[in-house]
């Protein structure tokens, strides 16, 4: 039976347990299993290598980006981690301009130390990255929408280029979940998540999660995970999955509220940039229609210099100043200071991090109360 996409969130992967009868999978808290005899296992042996509940949220995940497997690793960075030990030594990636800091922090002071390097292209211009791609590039990393500017690439344009190239296209889909988009199918090789964000959605775990169709690279993918050992733990697996359950009411919610707010924040006179793909004045707009089914529900905002962006953050009452995003409550950052603080000043003011820029998760709260919230932190940030 084929099942719609808001079907699956609920009954996909391994659908509740058959021995018990149970709705939910159990949570297999063990780190090993019973052997029958030497080499006869009944298919667990050490749950770094493999464990039931995590193999439900791996199953549900490749399911949900339209792949053939899923690996869950214990956050986003172990799961970029573990793709990135994919390459070797003069090896050379493609990198979006804004992607989220610990990205550009685990290439630049991890990787590069092994003889991994990068180049920074803008990943919304195809010719630029076409142009940047000679012998020693094994991929291209791109976030779409990206992190914090909201950039949209044209991810199947991105696909042609990198296959006309050899070489595989990565995908960040944290910010737009496979409900809303599903990079796979545009042509991507594999697809990477903080799951800590909308797929747990409570802000209560962290996770990360990849999808991939090509079964010698999934292959190569669950060799490193086992090798490297940063794996989802069963608790988190199983609140990962409950939080999977709800994500398609709460994405409406949450995007209903996000275009209310950049459609009020872009005619209130107090931000002078507003990035958001679900409006129409934003560059994205036409490709974020094209290849996903929303805008989702990031938001980013130049405030106007007249109003003090440290004093506006700290006045908020309801929307919570906080690292991460994705949760049910509204979440505000200052990239600057704090997810992009890894990034130098200089590469920041180039792609447009400027000091006040702020950006919004928006929550499922009431719509009215988180704007009368930012117009008064706002009012109380005017200098003079």
């Amino acid at each position: 039976m084929s099942l719609k996409i808001d079907s699956q969130l609920i009954h996909g992967g391994v659908d509740g347990d058959s021995t018990t009868g149970a709705v939910n999978i159990p949570v297999y808290q063990t780190s090993t299993y019973r052997q029958d005899g030497l080499g006869r296992t009944r298919g667990w042996e050490y749950s770094r290598t493999g464990n039931p509940t995590r193999d439900a949220l791996e199953q549900l995940i490749a399911q949900l980006e339209r792949g053939k497997y899923g690996l869950a690793f214990a956050s986003g960075l172990a799961a970029i981690n573990t793709v990135l030990s994919l390459f070797q030594s003069k090896d050379k990636l493609i990198v979006s301009d804004n992607i989220y800091g610990g990205t550009f922090r685990i290439l630049d002071s991890v990787f590069k130390n092994f003889g991994i390097t990068y180049e920074i292209v803008d990943s919304s211009n195809v010719e630029e990255v076409e142009a940047a791609i000679d012998d020693d590039v094994k991929a291209i990393y791109i976030e779409s929408p990206a992190n914090p500017l909201l950039t949209v690439t044209d991810i199947e344009a991105i696909a042609k280029v990198a296959h006309k190239k050899g070489v595989l296209l990565i995908v960040d889909n944290t910010f737009l979940t496979p409900y809303l988009q599903r990079p796979l199918t545009l042509g991507a090789d594999i697809v990477v998540h903080s799951g800590t964000k909308y797929l747990g959605g409570h802000s209560d775990t962290v996770a990360g999660l990849v999808a991939v169709n090509d079964e010698k690279l999934a292959e190569r993918l669950y060799y490193l995970q086992n090798s490297i050992g940063g794996v989802l733990a069963p608790w988190d697996s199983f609140l990962i999955i409950r939080g999977i359950k709800t994500l398609g009411v709460r994405m409406e919610k949450h995007q209903h509220n996000a275009r209310i707010i950049a459609k009020w924040l872009g005619e209130s006179g107090y931000a002078t940039k507003v990035y958001y793909p679900g409006i129409e004045q934003d560059k994205g707009y036409a490709i974020q229609k094209k290849q996903a089914d929303g805008p989702g529900a990031m938001i980013s905002f130049v405030l106007d210099e007249q109003y003090d962006y440290q004093i506006f953050l700290e006045n908020l009452k309801l929307v919570t100043l906080a690292e991460s995003l994705g949760g049910v409550e509204s979440l505000v950052c200052h990239p600057a200071s704090m997810t992009h603080a890894a990034i130098p000043a200089d590469i920041r003011k180039e792609v447009g991090i400027v000091d006040e820029l702020i950006r919004l998760s928006v929550g499922i709260e009431d719509v009215d109360d988180l704007i009368d919230d930012l117009e008064q932190a706002i009012k109380i940030a005017k200098r003079g």
